[in-house]
């Protein structure tokens, strides 16, 4: 799921970290939006928010949602240097640290996050925007541009685009490929939609506590991956070794 890249990757791979991930942005994006009323997984509407400040001469607020954009592009930016820096070093943990540094960020705002709301609204959305951005370079990379997990607008362009075209495709391959491409779309909205339905049913109980919810997922998704990958290299180290013996 996360360690699989290049030719080695398949559907199924694809859609584990399209269903792990996009589930963390929906709760996520629930979750900040309810904690501060700002979008926390995407910057295009604090785009639009920016260039209206800046027509109303309203500089510090156009200053504060420069902000929230820039740190989505921090956070992607230190993603992919990070990826960079550890491939030189260890293949294992090229996309290990940056999701560890992302759920490090969302357990540390669930619990401060009553703090943040309170006295540093503006860091809690920031924040969150470099831990969406970490996570959306991250799949990105990981997927080879296949899977983005932290807004829809792409994916319901893309799944429309994707659905007219089963009028005209004839060719088995190419319905195939179209299928599978279907299919990873829908599966990414229904987790974001899901994520994003149970921290809004937890929000009222659990206030920003349901991101320690999400920074669980994905620690969960780690481990989950690297004991299959061990478990995949036992067997296939006991199988040589049984041809070995015969």
């Amino acid at each position: 799921m996360f360690k699989h890249k290049g030719k080695a990757r398949t559907l199924k791979h694809n859609l584990r970290i399209a269903s792990l991930l996009s589930f963390v942005a929906g709760i996520v994006n629930v979750g900040g939006f309810l904690a501060v009323q700002r979008l926390t997984t995407n910057v295009t509407g604090h785009f639009a928010f920016f260039v209206d400040e800046i027509f109303k001469l309203n500089f510090w607020q156009a200053f504060v949602y420069f902000l929230y954009i820039f740190f989505f592009f921090l956070g992607s930016f230190s993603s992919n240097l990070l990826v960079e820096i550890t491939s030189k070093t260890s293949d294992r943990l090229i996309y290990v640290i940056p999701t560890i540094i992302e759920s490090a960020i969302l357990f540390f705002l669930a619990l401060s996050g009553q703090f943040l709301i309170s006295q540093t609204p503006n860091l809690l959305a920031c924040s969150l925007l470099f831990a969406m951005g970490l996570q959306n370079s991250l799949v990105t990379t990981i997927s080879n541009s296949t899977v983005r997990t932290t807004h829809l607008t792409g994916l319901f362009t893309d799944l429309g685009i994707e659905l007219s075209q089963l009028f005209f495709y004839k060719n088995k391959d190419q319905k195939d490929k179209l299928y599978s491409s279907i299919k990873l779309r829908l599966t990414i909205i229904a987790f974001f939609f899901l994520g994003g339905l149970l921290s809004g049913i937890f929000y009222s109980a659990l206030q920003l506590y349901v991101l320690a919810i999400a920074a669980t997922v994905l620690i969960i998704g780690i481990i989950y991956d690297d004991l299959k990958l061990k478990l995949i290299r036992y067997n296939r180290s006991q199988n040589e070794k049984g041809k070995k013996d015969t």
